[in-house]
């Protein structure tokens, strides 16, 4: 039998978006992974706060800047991939090898303690991650074990003051051997989700940087730049370039949403790999090149 995880308590300040509804109402709209018969259960039941209420109304209005505070029973997580590895460890900074499939953090109703943060803080408990890949893409993700590591961590991944490449294997053959793309990255309407990234006019600059390293018989395996960290960039650009990863079951021509698509972002199926990072030691000041091993069908054959 599956075991369930512990758990989790979620809050959040109430925002324009839900003063004015009754907390039963935001509660159901807002988070749907329960039937409005459950909520009410659980607001009646003493499992839903709000600020020092312990015992609120189901039909109580809403004010702008009220904390709701919620207990999620516990319950059994998908199965995904849980073999990680280190990389680089010091005392200020851990990096690990992700496998693709499992999430680099909680998120999606569904994922607790089957993320690469939970199973990283069995080891450090005080590590925090400096950047996050996609649940679908593998590769090198680093931690600070420090505040004072963190703080000019952070700084250097804000000002762009890391070297990020990724490999991935992309459809078809581009013309040429090494080109940008800087199409701009912003929301779009997406069904399942409501609003998506993708290549977008009026959206956020972003510039990745190709190398072709291998043409196969129907597929390119490519280096890729990103000069910017857009969610979803490299997938996004590439399939602007016209070169979609191969078995992305989500963005298509032009970096939009394929046609009659239902797919979510997490959804594995195409091939992207954190290949190397390049930083500076946040407290030596050395230059780090810190690498991780692409899988079989990302290597260069």
């Amino acid at each position: 039998m599956a075991r369930k995880n512990q758990g989790v308590v979620h809050w959040e300040l109430i925002g324009p978006g839900g003063a004015g509804h009754t907390l039963l109402a935001h509660l159901s709209a807002r988070y749907p992974i329960a039937s409005p018969a459950d909520w009410l259960a659980r607001i009646q039941g003493g499992q839903v706060r709000l600020d020092d209420d312990e015992h609120p109304s189901p039909e109580a209005l809403l004010r702008l800047g009220q904390r709701v505070a919620w207990a999620r029973p516990p319950w059994v997580e998908p199965e995904v991939p849980l073999a990680t590895a280190v990389l680089f460890e010091d005392e200020d900074l851990l990096a690990v090898a992700k496998p693709s499939g499992l999430p680099t953090l909680p998120g999606g109703g569904q994922f607790q303690e089957h993320t690469l943060l939970a199973l990283v803080r069995r080891r450090a408990p005080e590590a925090s991650p400096m950047h996050r890949l996609g649940r679908g893409t593998s590769g090198l993700v680093l931690f600070a074990r420090t505040m004072a590591a963190r703080k000019p961590l952070q700084a250097a991944f804000q000002d762009h003051r890391t070297r990020k490449v990724y490999r991935a294997l992309c459809q078809g053959h581009p013309t040429l051997d090494a080109f940008e793309v800087a199409a701009p990255i912003g929301e779009v309407p997406y069904g399942p989700l409501g609003a998506l990234h993708a290549a977008h006019p009026g959206g956020r600059a972003s510039l990745s940087r190709v190398t072709v390293l291998e043409r196969r018989p129907e597929s390119s395996l490519v280096d890729v730049e990103i000069a910017t960290g857009r969610p979803h960039q490299i997938r996004i650009h590439m399939a602007w370039a016209g070169h979609p990863l191969a078995g992305d079951p989500l963005y298509g021509s032009g970096g939009l949403p394929l046609p009659e698509t239902q797919a979510l972002p997490g959804d594995p199926g195409y091939l992207l790999h954190a290949h190397r990072l390049e930083l500076e030691h946040p407290r030596t000041g050395a230059w780090l090149r810190l690498e991780c091993q692409p899988p079989p069908m990302l290597r260069i054959t």
